[in-house]
């Protein structure tokens, strides 16, 4: 079933109307027009998703946007050749609008997204929710339902999952390369520069203002192990706290701000070395300093750092989220894994090792390396898909999601939706359960849903 809205917030009744589609209503058939999108909140995500999906083989229209910043509202606009009457301050105002798109992209913050996705559910719009979910099971539960009573298709944007390096992994894993899979080692470097950025100093540094980091930075790897090793969970366990980011842990001599400290030059956490003013290194630095600062010049640099967050000494802000953290987990049928995530590493890929009964893999985010117990040989594949950061677009794990969102609701391919709600409330239950453990000391047994399966033992 098709629905008809006028095309315009501000549409009269002689204006014309147009017909928007949803996946359900066509499916193995394409449109015959480009597919129409919405942005709420045109941030670092919200932007580079847009960019990503207009840049794409298939044919895509951005036909409005919500975004609180003036200066970024009206950037993005120019770029998408939004129209002045589609352009929201508020993205309340845009789903009280009549519906502007088959699709919205919803990359506003966390505590937002289950009143964004009702709203949006409500309005008939086929959606891509940047993860998490939201920052309850409760929440979680409450956006699957809105989903599914309305009709509509919702994708999280686990971007993991659709990295060419884990569709080949997994295509390994399931053709037996190494036989029963046993267990999983996995290690998620969150790297120095991206932790005192977001957690210590940025919009995810406090639980009550925002969640726990296993939620905000981590549900990623939680849900890409589940999809690896293909079971439901039956049982989680954690440890970790907040080690050195504390006032107790600050230099001789530090100062409350980067730009006036005795010891900055000796502080790898510096904001100077992360924001450089003059923007003279490009890639994660500079998109970093996209976030901290409204423009991209050494004035608007130097005034951010020293009157915004980002300028703000590690050791005097009012982060409260931990800095490293441990989980256990145990799937059906007994396989097991291991997830280190810490603040205290490089920015670089992710490493795990899977451990078969045949033999062993290795992967670092690229370079996926097979050892054959029978044979005693390596095999080295190299999947090449650049750099892992956000920056870097998660190694191909954006423009994967991005391409099989696109592809999937203009030709009408559900199956190529890796990340239904579903899917993701599931795999996020088990990231509440490992934080409970966590701060209980216990350990936490989940019950499967009615729709995961136990594999045969």
């Amino acid at each position: 079933m098709t629905v008809t809205e006028s095309s315009t917030a501000t549409a009269s009744a002689s204006t014309p109307t147009t017909v928007f589609s949803n996946l359900r209503d066509h499916p193995g058939r394409p449109l015959d027009r480009p597919l129409t999108l919405a942005v709420a909140g045109a941030g670092a995500r919200g932007s580079g998703y847009a960019t990503l999906a207009a840049a794409g083989d298939v044919p895509v229209s951005v036909t409005a946007v919500a975004e609180p910043r003036a200066p970024r509202r009206a950037d993005f606009a120019e770029r998408h050749g939004v129209p002045l009457d589609r352009r929201y301050a508020d993205w309340r105002e845009l789903a009280a609008a009549p519906r502007l798109a088959d699709t919205v992209f919803i990359t506003l913050q966390d505590a937002e997204h289950v009143a964004a996705v009702e709203a949006f559910a409500a309005r008939g719009y086929d959606i891509l929710l940047e993860k998490p979910m939201a920052t309850s099971v409760e929440e979680c539960d409450l956006i699957a339902e809105a989903a599914e009573s309305a009709g509509v298709s919702l994708t999280v944007c686990h971007v993991m999952r659709y990295a060419p390096y884990t569709r080949r992994l997994k295509a390994l894993l399931d053709s037996g390369r190494i036989g029963d899979l046993i267990s999983v080692e996995h290690l998620e470097p969150i790297g120095y520069w991206h932790y005192a950025h977001s957690f210590v100093r940025g919009n995810w540094r406090r639980q009550d203002t925002s969640s726990f980091l296993l939620l905000t930075k981590s549900c990623h790897d939680i849900d890409w192990l589940s999809h690896i090793t293909g079971r439901p969970v039956r049982a989680v366990s954690s440890f970790g706290s907040l080690s050195h980011f504390r006032p107790e842990r600050a230099p001789a001599g530090a100062g409350e701000r980067c730009v006036s400290c005795a010891v900055e030059r000796d502080c790898p956490y510096s904001a100077l070395k992360l924001y450089p003013v003059g923007l003279r290194e490009g890639g994660v630095k500079r998109y970093f300093t996209r976030i901290a600062a409204d423009e991209l010049t050494e004035t608007a640099v130097a005034e951010a750092l020293a009157e915004g967050p980002y300028g703000r000494c590690v050791y005097a802000c009012d982060n409260d989220v931990v800095d490293h953290q441990q989980v256990t987990i145990e799937y059906a049928g007994g396989v097991t894994a291991a997830l280190t995530l810490t603040a205290f590493t490089p920015q670089e890929n992710r490493h795990t090792k899977l451990f078969g009964t045949h033999g062993q893999i290795t992967g670092d985010g690229r370079h996926i390396e097979v050892y054959d117990f029978v044979t005693d040989e390596r095999t080295v594949i190299d999947t090449d898909n650049g750099g892992s950061t956000a920056a870097e677009g998660h190694g191909g794990g954006d423009a994967g999601l991005i391409d099989a969102f696109v592809r999937a609701h203009h030709r009408g391919r559900p199956e190529l939706l890796l990340t239904g709600a579903r899917e993701s409330r599931d795999t996020h239950r088990v990231v509440f359960a490992a934080e409970h453990a966590r701060r209980t000391g216990t350990v936490v047994r989940l019950t499967p849903t009615s729709d995961a399966e136990e594999p045969a033992q």
